[in-house]
């Protein structure tokens, strides 16, 4: 008998019909042309776009929009705590918004300080790059072979997801994400999130 042992459960679900994506996309692109501490922070760490991950911590206070969305993200949080056998009631702690233009990558991090993290997609070209989750317990798989191609996704290493405009993903902490690079000809539109 094989039992599978320290699953890393990743939440999915489609947003589209529940949400006004064009509401949040106006105000993605307000906000990368008013935020002028954003753009500083962005041109000093060469980001590929704007973010306002480093400028403002107030955007559900600042536009309804995102306001009107708190909610939607902290039911999802909570019925994914409650799949994970939580004893917790997860609060949103920061959202920002990410505008990536062609070319743009951004590489492999956790995000410390918090129990979970996720993504919610708002406008996603074709070719814009996956997002690519990283097993973590390889780091510790030091003689480890290599799988096969056809591997089941839960034992491969690695597993890439293009997510589709409406999209929310939600994901523990400190598991290693990155984006791969955007090879669409628009920008990537997304809102990512932390809860405490």
């Amino acid at each position: 008998m094989t039992r599978t042992l320290f699953a890393t459960p990743l939440y999915e679900a489609d947003l589209s019909g529940k949400i006004d994506l064009n509401e949040l996309a106006h105000s993605i692109h307000v906000l990368a042309e008013d935020d002028e501490a954003g753009q500083r922070w962005c041109e000093e760490k060469a980001y590929h776009g704007y973010t306002s991950y480093a400028s403002l911590d107030d955007l559900p206070m600042r536009d309804p929009a995102f306001g009107d969305l708190k909610p939607i993200l902290q039911k999802h949080a909570r019925t994914f705590a409650k799949e994970l056998a939580w004893d917790v009631k997860p609060k949103l702690d920061s959202l920002w918004v990410n505008l990536m233009e062609p070319g743009a990558v951004h590489s492999a991090h956790i995000h410390p300080h918090s129990i979970l993290s996720g993504t919610l997609y708002i406008d996603i070209p074709d070719d814009s790059g996956a997002i690519r989750f990283e097993d973590p317990r390889l780091p510790m798989m030091m003689a480890a072979p290599m799988r096969d191609e056809e591997a089941p996704e839960h034992l491969r290493p690695f597993v890439d997801i293009a997510p589709k405009a409406g999209t929310l993903l939600l994901w523990e902490s400190f598991v290693r994400h990155e984006v791969l690079p955007h090879r669409g000809e628009t920008e990537r539109l997304s809102i990512s999130f932390n809860f405490a």
